[in-house]
């Protein structure tokens, strides 16, 4: 049955959302042609990031991995922001380690995406939507979207993996910069390797889709297999960095938005093993 679900969904017309769409609640999911867009869709909220949008992620990205019929998938913003990031009202209700893990599985299933994935940055990128930017293969931005981590402003750790992969591609300096509260704009972040290639606003729609659509038309295994060669190498240490950065940032939302919860100190001291 799921074979034959993911074959329906890709013989969807183009605009028209796949079979899948209708079960999330904050993404839209559409597939044309071998491209897979996964639309973050909470506009009134800037499309800030919530528990359930999560868990909808990594389920989008794994119903993208599985389908035979999807080569190259993109995400992107609904409106005119790409996402605003963790939504500051989340993990009321949570443990620590539910949090934790909760973003251990999130950006994980960034690492182990296995096809090109491609980042449409329409707008704003707050937080994880800057962080997760080096997981992706390519990052198409528009002229005026902005760069921003505002972590230490909020009291808060960085993640995403980033403090891994921003010094490698930005050099120790800039990643201090980026990472401790500097907004980039598209061409700065161009220049500092964060970002493929800028496009103007009123041309980006029509020139990514393009781009996207000659990628689709490429051999399958030979993109994952290019991929994994050029990325595997890095997996082990991507996955142990993230465990440390979601425990950290963790312990740090807590102290800050959460304050009085039971377990605090007992989380704080505890060895996390690094299994979500």
């Amino acid at each position: 049955m799921g074979q034959d679900l993911t074959r329906s969904m890709s013989s969807a017309p183009p605009g028209v959302p796949t079979a899948d769409s209708s079960r999330y609640e904050h993404l839209l999911v559409t597939l044309h042609e071998g491209v897979r867009t996964i639309t973050f869709n909470r506009p009134e909220k800037k499309n800030a990031l919530n528990e359930k949008m999560f868990d909808e992620i990594v389920v989008a990205l794994q119903e993208a991995a599985d389908d035979p019929n999807t080569i190259i998938t993109a995400t992107t913003g609904s409106g005119n922001v790409f996402t605003a990031g963790n939504d500051q009202s989340n993990f009321r209700t949570l443990t620590m380690a539910q949090i934790r893990d909760l973003l251990i599985r999130f950006i994980g299933a960034f690492i182990d995406f296995p096809k090109p994935l491609v980042a449409l940055v329409n707008g704003a990128a707050v937080g994880a939507g800057t962080t997760l930017l080096p997981l992706y293969d390519l990052v198409y931005a528009k002229e005026n979207a902005v760069f921003f981590t505002p972590f230490s402003a909020l009291g808060i750790t960085a993640e995403g993996c980033s403090t891994y992969t921003f010094p490698k591609i930005m050099g120790p300096g800039q990643t201090t910069e980026m990472l401790f509260n500097k907004r980039f704009s598209a061409a700065e972040a161009y220049r500092l390797g964060l970002v493929t290639e800028v496009f103007p606003e009123a041309t980006f729609q029509q020139q990514v889709e393009q781009r996207l659509q000659a990628m689709a038309k490429l051999p399958l295994k030979s993109l994952v297999y290019s991929k994994a060669l050029t990325r595997d190498i890095h997996k082990e240490a991507l996955h142990k960095v993230n465990v440390a950065e979601c425990q950290r940032v963790t312990e740090r939302f807590v102290a800050v938005y959460l304050p009085g919860k039971e377990e605090y100190q007992e989380f704080v001291m505890s060895d996390c093993d690094g299994k979500a």
